[in-house]
């Protein structure tokens, strides 16, 4: 492909970034909240240029706001005092003539499990001895890199320096940290990084390019050195890593020998990766970690300011259904968003398409309210160990939710739940209140079921809640997200379209939801 010859700089396999040694803390956030063309910095309230992989708290949506983070009622990263969100560009592999693409699994995608990134903080000073390092006020945020740039820069920040990759190879090889996509194989895969500034003007908490109130340190380094005259204010850095699983990908390399790989805004080079990040820490509890974390070891357990933590499970189960009518996994004739697929050097063009628009998503539920008097509240955890449900239970390769709810109702429960795909249990009562669905938190209930695809079934270690109405009024739980409007809106309708969620791919029937078309995007 075009483009100016990689630069390598060398460094240890296990250091993401040549920095001094400095106090810091590593967070991996093991579960991915969505992806969809969202992006509430740069499109507000619209669908967004390309495909992002958010993670952070479940208050993030079209639009968001600090408080909306604050507000979160979970996060699919593991530090309960840290709402923020995170979100970086997806990564899809495409054939040599650009008429096929497939999304790129990213660490710890696969059977059900999202993959999400990890986010370095690091307390970096200058030289200074009076100088503090100060967390993210409230309503911060910014962007760290350029989606159009194409070319190699100069520059020690973002697009350049502070942007790199890194092949990973556990088998001994030592890695180098690249400016651009390799090409060549990286057996235990491509991670890609980006490193914020850290130097604020104190004034602005956003721009309007989403960058220009912050900037890097002066001198050659991205991640330490003293702030320029113009952001004067320390505020702690931060770093991201994603691990895409490109080694899966080895024997469909392009016939040339050229690497296969495109970031979802249209970008071969690797040059335009980017970070979004929007504030939603407690910034008290920042404040304070930023002055007492000061081991090295990068774990949270040596930092005592987090003492709760969100578990992997937890984690997991915080997501945000899809909003947006397009399909942005499994096989695709072409990137969402229209993109020009592009290997510079030259500055990428904005793609010019209204193909898709936001509206309420789809019911994780089905309706029985007015034929069986049940109603849905929600998706439960569950576990082989210690079962929520375990008055009765039944399984068949035809399970349907009417099924199940029909069998509970005989049996004299008044509680089902359906788990995947086959199985059906019941109850009068939860085995722990802890298991009880938050109607807030979307969960993993994401398997159709066996008996109709166009039902959700729960999933591994999920329950689709049910509950006998008894003679009440019955009312299902629904599940909104921010930036999209509420069904009793609706205006339009769509019929029978196909959405992938996370790594389950389903056929969902839309016929009878009319979903409200709200703010299309150019590109």
């Amino acid at each position: 492909m075009a483009g100016p010859k990689m630069k390598a700089l060398a460094i240890a396999a296990a250091t993401a970034f040549t920095s001094p040694a400095a106090a810091f803390w590593r967070m991996p956030c093991p579960g991915r909240l969505a992806l969809e063309r969202i992006d509430p910095i740069v499109a507000p309230g619209a669908v967004s240029n390309h495909v992002h992989t958010v993670s952070g708290g479940s208050g993030f949506g079209f639009n968001t706001s600090y408080e909306q983070q604050r507000n979160s009622a979970c996060s699919s990263c593991p530090i309960k005092q840290d709402l923020s969100a995170y979100w970086t560009p997806k990564l899809y592999w495409m054939n040599d003539e650009g008429t096929l693409f497939e999304d790129v699994p990213q660490a710890g995608e696969g059977d059900g499990t999202t993959g999400g990134l990890t986010v370095y903080y690091e307390q970096r000073y200058s030289n200074t001895t009076d100088e503090k390092v100060l967390a993210f006020p409230e309503n911060f945020r910014m962007l760290a890199g350029d989606p159009f740039q194409r070319n190699e820069t100069n520059a020690t920040a973002a697009p350049g320096q502070a942007v790199s990759f890194v092949c990973l190879d556990y088998s001994g090889v030592n890695a180098e940290q690249v400016l651009n996509i390799p090409g060549k194989n990286c057996p235990d895969g491509l991670r890609a990084q980006v490193y914020f500034p850290s130097c604020w003007d104190g004034v602005n908490l956003d721009s309007e390019d989403h960058s220009s109130h912050m900037a890097y340190p002066i001198g050659n380094s991205y991640d330490n050195g003293a702030c320029p005259p113009s952001h004067p204010v320390r505020l702690i850095s931060i770093f991201y890593e994603v691990i895409y699983q490109t080694g899966l990908f080895k024997d469909r390399w392009f016939k040339n020998g050229s690497h296969p790989f495109v970031f979802a805004m249209g970008d071969r080079t690797g040059y335009g990766f980017h970070g979004d990040f929007v504030n939603g820490w407690n910034v008290t509890i920042l404040q304070q970690a930023a002055d007492e974390c000061t081991n090295d070891s990068g774990l949270l357990s040596d930092c005592k300011v987090f003492d709760d933590l969100f578990s992997n499970e937890e984690c997991q189960s915080c997501r945000l259904p899809q909003s947006v009518n397009e399909k942005v996994t499994g096989n695709l004739t072409s990137l969402p968003g229209c993109q020009y697929i592009t290997s510079g050097p030259s500055y990428a063009s904005v793609p010019d398409c209204t193909t898709a628009y936001i509206a309420e998503p789809l019911p994780d539920y089905t309706d029985v309210t007015s034929f069986l008097d049940w109603e849905y509240v929600g998706c439960a955890n569950d576990s082989m160990a210690t079962r929520t449900f375990s008055g009765s239970t039944t399984a068949n390769d035809n399970m349907t939710v009417e099924y199940c709810i029909n069998y509970c109702k005989g049996e004299g429960y008044s509680l089902a739940g359906l788990e995947y795909a086959t199985q059906c249990y019941c109850d009068n009562k939860y085995s722990d209140v802890s298991r009880k669905p938050n109607p807030r938190i979307y969960g993993q209930c994401m398997e159709p079921c066996a008996g109709d695809a166009g039902q959700i079934c729960g999933g591994a270690s999920a329950l689709s809640v049910y509950q006998s109405c008894d003679g009440g009024s019955c009312v299902n739980a629904k599940f909104h997200v921010n930036g999209t409007q509420p069904q009793n809106a609706s205006t339009s309708t769509i019929h029978d379209s196909t959405l992938v969620d996370g790594a389950s791919k389903r056929k969902r029937d839309r016929h009878a939801h009319h979903l409200h078309a709200h703010g299309v995007h150019r590109g």
